[in-house]
């Protein structure tokens, strides 16, 4: 029996609001639909440990920590994550579409946190190892919109640890995102997300295809 070939690992990335989570879902759909297999998951969270980390940090009580503080947690979450979910998926041959990844915590906890860059390379060091994307789309929006999707999203109930940030936190993380992308064209892709959901969806399944295509059944490549 011959080893299976190593699935592609896809990150969605942006602000609060952007709609990642939908388009992960989405991308993952389409995925299925051209015949691979694929496994949705997200961060912070993603496994059972991750998830109670998860519960933690996004309630608020990890902030007295501060941002290195949170960091850390973000990256023990990001461990079991990977050793618990990714890496068997990947190692199956599956595709794995994850909704945040480590570029989050470089957004969130280096450039809105202001965390020494030394201190989010040794953490990546630790909790990657020699994990990283195929490819990450950064989903890019105003933050005027993102802020007022992310409340109209939640309905009822309080603002999360990050939503209730001020708006300049929230144009500092905007930013990062896009330098990010700037900074690695090879791995990342700058999706604009300010126009209808099902335009964005397009956007990323042709930006897939351009870059992941040969890995695809030969069904999504003709789809």
């Amino acid at each position: 029996m011959t080893a299976a070939r190593r699935g592609c690992f896809i990150t969605l990335e942006g602000g609060e609001g952007v709609g990642k989570s939908t388009q992960a879902q989405l991308l993952a759909g389409r995925l299925r639909e051209a015949g691979q297999r694929t496994v949705t998951t997200r961060e912070p969270g993603g496994s059972p440990r991750a998830e109670a980390l998860r519960r933690v940090i996004l309630s608020g009580a990890a902030a007295p920590f501060g941002p290195s503080g949170e960091a850390i947690l973000f990256s023990a979450a990001r461990i079991d994550h990977i050793d618990q979910k990714i890496a068997p998926a990947l190692a199956d041959g599956e595709w794995v579409v994850c909704d945040r990844f480590a570029d989050s915590t470089r957004a969130y906890q280096g450039a809105a946190g202001k965390l020494d860059k030394s201190l989010i390379d040794s953490l990546e060091r630790v909790a990657l190892g020699d994990m990283r994307p195929d490819l990450t789309l950064i989903l890019d929006m105003p933050v005027e919109k993102s802020l007022a999707r992310a409340q109209a999203r939640r309905d009822v109930g309080d603002p999360d640890r990050f939503e209730k940030e001020n708006r300049d936190f929230h144009e500092t993380l905007r930013q990062a995102f896009v330098q990010i992308a700037a900074a690695e064209p090879q791995r990342c892709i700058l999706i604009d997300a300010d126009r209808p959901s099902e335009e964005v969806a397009k956007a990323i399944w042709a930006s897939v295809r351009q870059r992941l295509g040969r890995r695809l059944p030969s069904v999504g490549r003709r789809s």
